[in-house]
């Protein structure tokens, strides 16, 4: 009645404004109530099971960075080499016994230092709504840490992490027992802003101690980094967006190498490389191959990686806890990456490096304390995963075959459950780049003599990264596979294939000596070798047969090309195993 009586008593001409005012009103919250139906519905089929609604908190970072003088040591990620004597360089030196990193120079850069741009440019043009990506727990777990290097590692993420996006930083302390990761450490990140710290009653190793801050994580999506990282700018971003695109996938950033010694950046704004392992099932890097870059779009497209290094990736919580998290047999760092990746793959998600999200790593001199449990995590892996391959595994580490490894009746029903697929796909789908060996019976192992009894063929380059070029010898026969292992092919190589890429061995011209090439398609004439019924070893390119014979120093063996004759000295057999 209140509003009918208001209408009698307006004037005409009021009357007619304000119903024109009502209509306008009206067509108003129908274009506003279609346009949030429209958005909602949008949300949903983009992104399900993720939070839709506007969140409250910032674009900045956590924290802003305090200003870091130009001239101070290290300020944009520049090597820094202090010249030390004495004292000086005596404790520097003891640090790095301690810690395998130079934590002595560490300790005298900014917590606070701003890495310089290492990032395709092309990266600084995306743009994100931050209201639609999922939030992240940032969980990083450290034993004996150096200060340093761990609370650089913290205040990298909260200076660099949009408020809005970083839910927490979960330290996890597996057991340290160093006086500064104590009481000191407690009170520093009391006064941070999202950060919580978390402590193991007992040690439990990377993987157990990862899942322990993993438990406790109130983001939406997990990212893991280790506790000697520094974050780029515009780092998280990349990694959130594509699991808000893709919720299967596993996002890692581009790991740029900081150098342990003398802390340089050294970042890569060109093409990232991939992961691959060899048949040691050891991680290796390797450059995209061409089928890849056909399926990318832009130059910073995610880039599909048949493994990770394992420190340093995202991942959605919930497609997390469906693959399994983390194989709980494990304990150390090492295989578990490969385990991971293996996982992801065969049981229907993807692997992806992010060419806009870069990290920088302090890749130690050396692991700084026991990985002897690491062995069993790669078993681990081959037992459930690797299906009839794990044997080329295994011929390449007779060792791992009698290294206990504990219960995995869990992990196979898991890959049942999830219907995962075969390894034999993962080789052919996901990485049809590595060759597979052929291990054909009688034909791989040891290479030993005959005439020199119990010495084997034996090839041991300086590095990863220094393969080829370097000469065969001969050495007492150890049955361990690694630098004693060949296999003769079917196309007349005598490949030396524990490591990638695979190495054959070959012969220079105008030389005797064996060296180690890479191996071809097409086995080149100066890499065959016909091994006869008799045992001996034709190179086909020479005319001549390879003999084992003392070196001219007098202090070892090798073995050379000579003309043939039937001495045992020219006679070869392969050996699985020393009797």
């Amino acid at each position: 009645m209140w509003g009918r009586a208001a209408w009698r008593r307006c004037p005409r001409g009021l009357r007619r404004g304000r119903e024109a005012l009502l209509v306008l009103v009206a067509l108003l919250a129908l274009v506003g109530l279609l346009s949030v139906l429209r958005t909602h519905r949008g949300a949903r089929a983009a992104e399900p099971g993720l939070p839709r609604t506007p969140r409250s908190g910032r674009r900045d970072p956590v924290l802003p960075r305090p200003p870091v003088p130009e001239d101070a040591l290290g300020a944009r990620g520049e090597a820094v080499r202090l010249q030390l004597e004495g004292e000086e360089l005596k404790l520097q030196e003891e640090s790095v016994r301690l810690h395998q990193i130079n934590t002595y120079l560490s300790d005298r850069i900014s917590l606070h230092r701003r890495l310089p741009e290492r990032w395709n440019p092309l990266c600084k043009e995306k743009k994100y709504d931050y209201d639609l990506l999922p939030t992240t727990s940032v969980v990083i777990a450290f034993y004996n840490e150096a200060w340093s290097t761990l609370l650089r590692t913290v205040y990298s993420v909260l200076e660099t992490s949009p408020d809005i996006l970083l839910e927490e930083v979960i330290l996890v302390d597996d057991y340290s027992d160093r006086e500064h990761l104590k009481e000191r450490l407690a009170e520093e990140l009391s006064g941070l802003p999202k950060v919580r710290l978390i402590r193991a009653n007992k040690r439990e190793g990377l993987v157990r101690a990862r899942l322990l801050g993993a438990s406790m994580a109130k983001g939406h999506v997990l990212t893991f980094l280790d506790c000697h990282c520094e974050c780029h700018e515009g780092w998280l971003e990349p990694l959130l967006q594509r699991i808000h695109e893709e919720e299967s996938a596993v996002v890692c950033p581009v790991i740029d190498v900081i150098d342990w010694n003398t802390f340089e950046y050294m970042g890569n704004s060109g093409e990232p490389q991939i992961g691959g392992f060899d048949w040691r099932l050891v991680f290796t890097w390797h450059v995209v191959p061409p089928r890849e870059r056909v399926r990318m779009r832009s130059p910073i497209d995610v880039i599909r990686s048949p493994t990770m290094a394992g420190g340093l990736f995202a991942v959605s919580k919930k497609y997390f806890e469906y693959l399994g998290s983390y194989d709980t047999g494990m304990e150390v760092w090492g295989g578990e990456n490969l385990e991971f990746s293996f996982r992801i793959w065969q049981c229907g998600g993807t692997l992806e490096i992010h060419p806009c999200s870069h990290v920088g790593h302090v890749f130690p001199k050396q692991a700084p304390y026991s990985r002897r449990k690491a062995l069993a995590n790669s078993v681990r892996a081959a037992e459930v995963w690797m299906d009839e391959y794990k044997e080329l595994y295994y011929h390449r580490n007779p060792h791992a075959r009698v290294e206990p490894y504990g219960d995995v009746t869990e992990r196979r029903q898991l890959r049942a459950k999830l219907q995962c697929k075969d390894f034999k796909w993962f080789l052919e789908t996901v990485y049809p780049e590595l060759h597979v060996p052929e291990d054909r019976p009688g034909f791989f192992g040891m290479l030993q003599n005959k005439g020199l009894k119990g010495y084997c063929f034996d090839y041991n380059p300086p590095s990863e990264q220094d393969l080829t070029g370097h000469q065969v010898i001969l050495y007492q026969c150890h049955g361990m596979g690694q630098n004693q292992f060949f296999e003769y092919t079917s196309q007349n190589e005598i490949r030396y294939n524990t490591r990638q890429p695979e190495a054959c061995v070959a012969v220079e011209a105008e030389t005797d000596a064996l060296v180690v090439h890479l191996c071809e398609e097409r086995a080149p004439e100066d890499q065959k070798f016909i091994l006869q019924e008799d045992g001996a070893l034709f190179h086909v390119q020479s005319g001549k047969c390879i003999q084992a014979e003392r070196t001219a120093a007098g202090d070892g063996f090798v073995p050379l090309l000579r003309d043939c004759t039937s001495s045992d000295h020219q006679k070869w057999f392969f050996k699985e195993r020393v009797s």
